[in-house]
């Protein structure tokens, strides 16, 4: 799958890895839930084309895709051309039973998905316990400190959809006459922060605002994980 990113030849251009939890079934889950779709059901060309401009848009990001993904991609594409062949047709002149392609990936996914749901109890049964062990003023203190970060629980795959929405609009701003000025990653981070602390709240498009390119929009992007 070929791609040429506006970023690749940035002098600070970096390579992110994923979370090992973060996988190809992970993001098929996670578009077949954000497209509203019954996984029993699935519309394998719909999910294929999303797939495949999901993984473009994380290689042009310099996200490290693992090999597992570009398997995913080849095992979608199959599936779908699979799907295309008429069945095969009794002596009668009606359809075989014939295994439905996309089941054994439906058994995946469900699998998958009772895994990660199982996951989940787990820490949420271990951050329990971990809570009982400090008393409610001790709880505040802790918060309270110096060193506490609060954390945004959202994960890459929601981030990557709120970009693409991101980049979708920008495309449809007027174009700049001249060309915008490069900015590093490490001065766009201090910008960030700035802007973060001088604020209550602030959404997730507005901190593309001031992004001139697309170029700028994938190091905005970059500096916010």
């Amino acid at each position: 799958m070929e791609h040429h990113s506006e970023f690749e030849s940035a002098p600070d251009a970096f390579s992110i890895k994923l979370d090992a939890f973060e996988g190809p079934l992970d993001l098929l889950l996670h578009l077949i839930r954000k497209s509203e779709l019954n996984i029993h059901d699935i519309p394998i060309a719909l999910i294929t084309a999303q797939y495949l401009d999901t993984i473009t848009l994380m290689q042009e990001l310099n996200l490290d895709v693992a090999g597992e993904f570009l398997v995913m991609a080849a095992t979608l594409i199959h599936i779908k051309s699979k799907m295309l062949l008429p069945r095969p047709e009794t002596s009668a002149g009606v359809e075989g039973d014939e295994e439905d392609p996309r089941d054994a990936l439906v058994r995946r996914l469900l699998e998958h998905q009772k895994f990660k749901a199982a996951a989940g109890l787990l820490h949420e049964r271990e951050q329990l316990r971990a809570a009982q062990w400090l008393r409610p003023d001790e709880r505040v203190a802790a918060m309270a400190g110096d060193d506490y970060e609060p954390e945004l629980e959202v994960d890459l795959f929601s981030l990557l959809s709120a970009f693409r929405g991101v980049v979708e609009r920008a495309q449809q701003r007027p174009k700049l006459l001249l060309p915008p000025e490069q900015i590093s990653m490490e001065t766009r981070i201090d910008q960030l922060l700035t802007r973060l602390s001088e604020t209550v709240a602030c959404g997730f498009e507005e901190l593309f605002a001031d992004a001139a390119d697309r170029s700028a929009l994938i190091v905005t992007f970059l500096a916010l994980l």
